[in-house]
């Protein structure tokens, strides 16, 4: 019989209500915002957590001691089963997704994860399964919305009506009402965020699936490596985003899923501080100590012109919001990405993505 134990988050009156060895099940640990998740619950004294990825284990961006990693297609309906048997709390961060090369080139591969949602919620449901996080996107919000550069920040009710980016968009808006009905109808506890352009070290940063903040930092370091001083920038640099630094959207997570007040409730989850790619681009410099020439490929993947996170919401329901500056996490990026890229160089091996 486990031990009953309610646990508060640090900073905050939230509490978990979970016993330090209750079930905790990670899908998508092999990637990037879910390796982190799986860090940070396992410093937070949790002893049981179950990761899982249908990445080849080495493939893995990290590999948690103490966590039970397995890997296992979630998009089988018997595999999920299998995932979630005895869990206390699941958390769905699978997903076939990048930066927008991949996103705009390989559609039906980023809906196909549908599927893994479709299966976990209803194996989590069946399971008795306390709280259910879903890690939707941005890129589920009206791209009408987000055709220029000086974007209004985008709020939680701007989704609808519904034109959300094709492909991925779509499987994230369709995703979340997946969850908010598991509630209305079926009574699962679930939790949802709005992820904006999370970023930081253990992340993708080349292969094709990167997103812009390790995708600069790379093309950097290839410059400095090289002595070719240029750099290739998608669109025309213009484009706006905000970017989240990953302790933030860990931490975040926690807090959203373990907040009454957001039950079957799409949240933002990312910063406010809005920059160009351009100015992206000039903080890297900054931090690599050098000015290259630009040059701008006018007809690659951009996505939309503008896109930023209204935090209003999770400042009056958390009294937090992500708040670290641009460029400190781009420092701790372009340092790990740095030490990566000479691992690389030496014929180490490191994990593409």
């Amino acid at each position: 019989m486990t031990a009953q134990y309610t646990d508060t988050i640090p900073g905050s009156e939230v509490k978990r209500g979970l016993a330090k060895d209750d079930l905790i099940v990670i899908a998508g640990a092999g990637g990037f915002i879910a390796g982190s998740l799986t860090r940070y619950f396992t410093e937070q004294g949790y002893t049981n957590i179950r990761a899982i990825d249908r990445k080849p284990l080495p493939d893995w961006y990290l590999r948690v001691p103490g966590v039970e990693s397995i890997s296992m297609d979630l998009s089988h309906e018997q595999n999920a089963i299998e995932a979630v048997r005895g869990a206390k709390e699941v958390y769905n961060l699978a997903a076939d997704m990048g930066g927008m090369g991949f996103i705009e080139n390989f559609r039906v591969e980023c809906l196909r994860s549908i599927l893994v949602n479709t299966h976990l919620t209803e194996a989590s449901y069946r399971a008795g399964v306390s709280r259910y996080f879903f890690s939707s996107s941005a890129c589920a919000y009206n791209t009408d919305l987000q055709k220029s550069p000086e974007v209004i920040a985008l709020k939680e009710s701007d989704a609808y009506p519904a034109m959300a980016e094709r492909g991925y968009g779509w499987e994230k808006l369709i995703s979340e009402m997946f969850c908010q009905e598991y509630w209305a109808e079926r009574g699962l506890e679930t939790h949802i965020a709005r992820f904006h352009n999370i970023y930081g070290p253990n992340g993708t940063w080349f292969g094709g699936r990167e997103k812009a903040p390790a995708a600069m930092s790379r093309k950097v370091l290839e410059a400095l490596d090289s002595g070719d001083m240029r750099i290739e920038i998608w669109g025309d640099g213009t484009q706006t985003r905000s970017f989240c630094y990953i302790d933030d959207c860990v931490h975040g997570i926690d807090l959203i899923m373990h907040t009454p007040a957001l039950i079957a409730t799409p949240i933002n989850l990312g910063s406010s501080e809005l920059v160009s790619i351009n100015e992206l681009v000039s903080i890297v410099e900054e931090i690599g100590g050098v000015k290259l020439e630009r040059s701008y490929k006018l007809d690659a993947p951009k996505g939309v012109a503008g896109r930023n996170s209204d935090n209003t919401m999770i400042q009056q329901v958390l009294g937090w919001e992500p708040n670290t500056p641009l460029r400190d996490g781009m420092a701790a990026t372009y340092a790990w990405i740095a030490e990566q890229f000479a691992a690389r160089k030496a014929g180490k091996r490191v994990v593409e993505g």
